[in-house]
């Protein structure tokens, strides 16, 4: 039997999928399962064994069409819609496939949550929702990326030309998308004066995060911008100690190396959007509300330096 898995974007949310698409694959061991996603990310799901990772492009009504059409051609049985947008949502509708799970109470799914999804929850419960409306058990909140063999001995090559590879080092990502400058904590300069006394620091992030990170390095640690892709940052992410970041991608992509990161919130509710099993890990400037009625967007300059380390000297890390 094939069995088709969806899940298109963003970055965030393609980590945080990851253990519930290795659920539906255990659930399904003895089927053949494709996964359907935008190229960017084929690489992190290339990783995940017994899966046939498709490659589609997103936009546009031709790559529309023949999208639907490659997924009749297939004769799936089952579909699972992790994505639950317009788009993905009309894959469904046209595919021909008598079960299709989604987020939605509504045509085209046959499978979903009893109700209507209005951000209550974290997005990683609600895909374990609809997984659970499938028979499916639930998965758990740890996000899976392995490495590669090259992508290892990149990393133990970088470290040694860093002249890392003896050292306890930490990860900074102090930046954000352009789109987003409110998401960015104005204090790492003076919380990278302080841990610097205590390990060596690395600072990541993408082409939006270049001057700042220059700027950043004048005072302390290494400029490593643009240096890592997603598998091999969560694998240099493995060689340290912990990071500490904003409510970012990279935020997302260190969960998945298995040390504490610490996430420094504000505009952003962390209950919703925090990195997987990362949720003691939180900073905020208050008590984090329990539902999206109590929260409102806070300035995250008001998180304070000493609320950093006092987070860090709890998990006895300095």
């Amino acid at each position: 039997m094939k069995i088709l898995i969806i899940k298109l974007g963003a970055l965030g949310d393609i980590i945080i999928s990851t253990s519930v698409v290795n659920k539906i694959i255990a659930h399904h061991k003895k089927d053949e399962v494709y996964l359907l996603t935008t190229p960017s990310f084929t690489n992190i799901f290339n990783t995940i064994k017994s899966l046939k990772v498709i490659p589609i492009k997103r936009h546009g009504f031709f790559n529309l069409v023949r999208t639907i059409l490659w997924i009749r051609k297939c004769g799936f049985k089952k579909i699972y819609d992790l994505q639950s947008n317009d788009r993905s949502t009309l894959y469904c509708a046209l595919s021909g496939v008598p079960f299709c799970a989604g987020n939605h109470p509504r045509f085209p799914y046959t499978a979903h949550p009893d109700k209507k999804y209005r951000g209550e929850c974290h997005s990683f419960e609600r895909l374990n929702q609809i997984i659970i409306s499938a028979g499916i058990a639930p998965a758990q909140p740890v996000p899976l990326l392995s490495s590669p063999p090259n992508t290892i001995s990149t990393i133990t090559r970088w470290l040694k030309e860093k002249k890392l590879a003896q050292t306890d080092f930490i990860i900074m990502h102090a930046g954000s998308s352009n789109k987003h400058l409110q998401k960015r904590w104005p204090y790492f300069k003076e919380l990278a004066l302080i841990l610097k006394n205590y390990f060596e620091i690395v600072w990541v992030g993408g082409p939006d995060d270049y001057e700042l990170n220059t700027h950043l390095t004048k005072s302390s640690g290494i400029n490593a911008t643009g240096d890592f892709d997603v598998l091999s940052l969560a694998e240099l992410g493995r060689r340290s100690k912990f990071a500490v970041t904003n409510d970012s991608a990279p935020m997302h992509i260190l969960s998945c190396s298995k040390i504490p990161v610490f996430g420094i919130f504000g505009p952003t509710y962390p209950r919703r959007t925090h990195a997987l099993g990362q949720i003691q890990n939180v900073i905020y400037p208050d008590n984090m509300p329990n539902n999206d009625d109590e929260f409102k967007p806070k300035n995250i300059s008001k998180v304070t330096v000493d609320d950093v380390i006092s987070k860090i000297k709890k998990q006895n890390l300095i």
